[in-house]
C-alpha cells in the first residue's frame, strides 16, 4: 500500500447545508471516500483588497491524489458558491492499512 497515493483535502463553505450538499455529491460520486463537516469555523482572510472575517464550515474530504486535479477540484468549482473556493489538500503520510485501503474501494480507480 502506497500511502502516499492518498489525500486529505480542505474546503471551506459558507453554511452547513452548502457543506453538506457539497459532500453528499463528492461521496455520490466516488470522489471521496469520507467527508466530515466541521460547521462554526472563523475565517479571517483578504479578498479583493479587504480583509473579512466570516463564519464557515470546513469540510475534510478522504480520497485519491489521482482524483484531485482532474476530477475532485473541479466537481466542487461547480457547485460551490464562491468565485475562489478553498480547495487545497495535505498527502496523507501515514494510516492504518485498512482504512487506507478502505478509501482505495469506495472511490474512483485511479
Amino acid at each position: 500500500m502506497m500511502t502516499d497515493s492518498y489525500i486529505l483535502a480542505l474546503v471551506t463553505a459558507p453554511s452547513f447545508e452548502t457543506a453538506e450538499g457539497i459532500a453528499h455529491k463528492l461521496v455520490e460520486q466516488k470522489l471521496a471516500a469520507c467527508v466530515n463537516i466541521l460547521p462554526g469555523v472563523r475565517s479571517i482572510y483578504a479578498w479583493k483588497g479587504e480583509i473579512h472575517t466570516d463564519e464557515e464550515s470546513l469540510l475534510l474530504i478522504k480520497t485519491r491524489v489521482a482524483l484531485f486535479s482532474e476530477k475532485l477540484a473541479p466537481a466542487i468549482k461547480a457547485i460551490h458558491p464562491y468565485e475562489v473556493p478553498e480547495i487545497i489538500a495535505l498527502p496523507i503520510e501515514m494510516g492504518a492499512a485498512d482504512y487506507l485501503d478502505w478509501i482505495g474501494q469506495e472511490t474512483q480507480p485511479a
